[in-house]
């Protein structure tokens, strides 16, 4: 038992981690690991959402493709993430926001 709890963790320590990236529309390649991800088939807008907290980033998958978000308070994160509708959320509230939520070129 111990002899396999060891190769186990031997094998767990020596395997390359894979790290998972998505393509931002005009942002190009970003880096999953900040980001807190979840599916969401609950919406037929909305397919996925990752949100870093830390940095306030959030990305949008909407039909296939990711946007990115910026300065966008944990609040309003947690308000679209149990939204009745969050494909409406999305477009009234982080989407339709103009400039508010925008991504420079620093962040």
């Amino acid at each position: 038992m111990i002899r396999s709890i060891a190769t186990m963790l031997a094998l767990f320590c020596t395997s390359p981690l894979a790290m998972e990236t998505v393509e931002v529309h005009g942002r190009g390649e970003i880096d999953l690991t900040p980001f807190a991800c979840t599916d969401t088939p609950r919406s037929t807008v909305v397919q996925r959402v990752c949100y870093d907290e830390a940095r306030r980033r959030l990305l949008v998958n909407v039909g296939g493709a990711y946007s990115e978000y910026c300065r966008l308070p944990a609040a309003t994160f947690e308000a679209f993430a149990v939204a009745p509708s969050m494909g409406q959320f999305f477009r009234q509230r982080i989407a339709a926001s103009g400039t508010q939520f925008a991504c420079d070129s620093a962040n």
